[in-house]
């Protein structure tokens, strides 16, 4: 082995072998393992002791404490955080406490969800940035669209719900049932 993989090697190792203090259930050391989530820190007396925590601190950021609310759980005061999804409002106590509540959500289209008749279409972003629209009924009702809805009834199938879709001949309406997806003109 060369000097230079050495010395790399070494950096590993020491990397590794950082002090992550004691565990607060047990009093035993706090080490660094590995899971198909990646890497995090548990309790070197697993599994008598099951503690673990995050490696890296958490990438919410408290945006403003509210005055005058209470966690449920455990009483801290909860704040208005800015997640990898955007807003929410979650405990101050964090890591401790796991409390989170969604904002209010307007409906932003005035679309009836065509499958379970109760909700309303909002729109919604993927963790990768695209845009949809699903029910606000979710997790009870999962219908989701990837192109903005518009109201009104496939000629085809009687379906209640369109969509928008721009092509290169202009404006057209889809058929919002994916078991048909015909065209009509707007």
């Amino acid at each position: 082995m060369s000097g230079i993989d050495s010395k790399l090697f070494t950096q590993h190792e020491h990397a590794l072998e950082q002090d992550h203090g004691e565990c607060p259930q047990c009093a035993h050391q706090l080490v660094l393992k590995h899971s198909k989530r990646g890497p995090f820190v548990g309790c070197s007396h697993y599994p008598e002791c099951d503690y673990t925590q995050p490696l890296h601190a958490s990438d919410t950021a408290i945006k403003q404490v509210l005055e005058g609310t209470e966690c449920p759980e455990c009483s801290l005061p909860l704040a208005l955080k800015q997640g990898r999804y955007g807003l929410f409002v979650g405990c101050t106590g964090f890591p401790e406490c796991h409390h989170t509540e969604q904002l209010d959500e307007t409906p932003d289209t005035e679309c009836i969800c065509p499958v379970c008749h109760e909700g309303h279409l909002i729109e919604r972003k993927s963790r990768f940035g695209k845009t949809f629209y699903a029910c606000n009924s979710y997790p009870k009702c999962q219908f989701a669209v990837n192109h903005k809805p518009k109201e009104g009834t496939c000629e085809e199938c009687g379906f209640d719900l369109l969509m928008e879709r721009k092509m290169a001949a202009g404006q057209k309406l889809q058929c919002a049932d994916k078991k048909c997806g015909k065209f009509q003109s707007p």
